[in-house]
């Protein structure tokens, strides 16, 4: 049985219970409910004293790291049965607390590796079903736990959307079209004992959660889309950056949340170029807001007010570096 081609690093955990039991048939998908490190993972599960373990983890800096080689039955989900027939994946936040998001990066990253598992192990149709009879896995419904936290498990059908367009060489399943189109009436995405009726007419939707106080639409991707959430007006700026910290989805989802809440698609996606691209104010100096930030982290600009001076005498914004190594810390 083999490993990921995809694997930037390895560094093994020996908190596993050897070989799975069962053939490979699910993916179990969890947060680190923290912005973290592929390598910082990878550590976290090496202490026997930890009695934790995943088959992979995907860092906030876009690199995996193999903890426990997929022969091997990891300790990730509080769950035999799930740990012996799924692949468990941890993956980090972009910033800690609210609704746990995940990168754009991070999410692109996800999605290539549970296509590639799927890929070696024969697993045709990636499914999300919202219980455990799909291929997509929630730690939650084994545990009392929120993970994978409420952003990225409202992206759990977009993921399945996605790999199996990958595995179908980009046209869906029949299964996938099927469910792609219902738009289910629930309290929240997240609570799917709520579920009021799950329809192909947006309309009958409607009528139900009208019928039904407290109770709202949702897409098959988690977007609440009926009754519109009121959206106050945000900068293109701002908006680029919760784009790039992945709070308005991918694609096409990407384009209908931000034009559907009134603001110019165009114009902040072109935002997003430039600041990814270095062409930005964060960018003054020659270096990223993020990569000074690590650099501060790493001790290479001193502390205090040190610290402040030399950034300062070197053209950077202090005020802006430091924000960003506060939401590293």
């Amino acid at each position: 049985m083999s490993n990921s081609s995809l694997v930037d690093m390895t560094i093994l955990s020996p908190n596993h219970s050897g070989r799975r039991n069962q053939p490979i048939t699910k993916i179990a998908i969890h947060h680190t409910a923290g912005a973290i490190s592929a390598a910082t993972i990878g550590n976290i599960f090496k202490p026997t004293s930890r009695q934790a373990s995943c088959n992979y983890g995907i860092g906030n800096d876009n690199k995996i790291v193999l903890c426990v080689d997929e022969a091997n039955r990891s300790w990730c989900t509080s769950s035999s049965w799930c740990d012996n027939r799924a692949i468990t994946i941890e993956v980090a936040n972009s910033s800690n607390g609210g609704n746990w998001p995940v990168s754009d990066r991070v999410l692109a990253k996800l999605i290539d590796l549970v296509t590639d598992i799927c890929k070696r192990n024969g697993i045709k149709n990636c499914t999300y079903t919202g219980g455990k009879d799909g291929v997509l896995q929630k730690h939650e419904w084994y545990a009392n736990t929120n993970c994978p936290g409420p952003y990225l498990g409202s992206k759990f059908s977009y993921i399945a959307s996605e790999v199996n367009k990958r595995l179908s060489g980009n046209s869906s399943s029949s299964s996938a079209a099927n469910t792609s189109s219902l738009y289910r009436v629930r309290k929240s995405w997240g609570d799917a004992k709520s579920q009021k009726g799950a329809f192909r007419s947006f309309e009958n939707a409607k009528k139900c959660a009208n019928v039904n106080s407290g109770y709202k639409v949702f897409d098959a991707k988690g977007n609440e889309v009926y009754p519109r959430k009121s959206t106050s007006s945000k900068s293109i700026d701002a908006l680029a950056r919760e784009v790039i910290a992945g709070n308005w989805g991918n694609g096409g989802e990407r384009v209908n949340r931000l034009k559907s809440a009134g603001y110019d698609y165009n114009a902040v996606q072109n935002r997003v170029n430039e600041i990814l691209s270095g062409k930005s104010s964060s960018y003054v100096g020659g270096k990223s807001i993020d990569t000074l930030a690590r650099e501060v982290i790493r001790g290479d600009w001193g502390n205090g007010q040190d610290r402040k001076n030399r950034l300062e005498r070197a053209g950077y914004d202090y005020n802006a570096v430091q924000r960003r190594v506060n939401e590293l810390l």
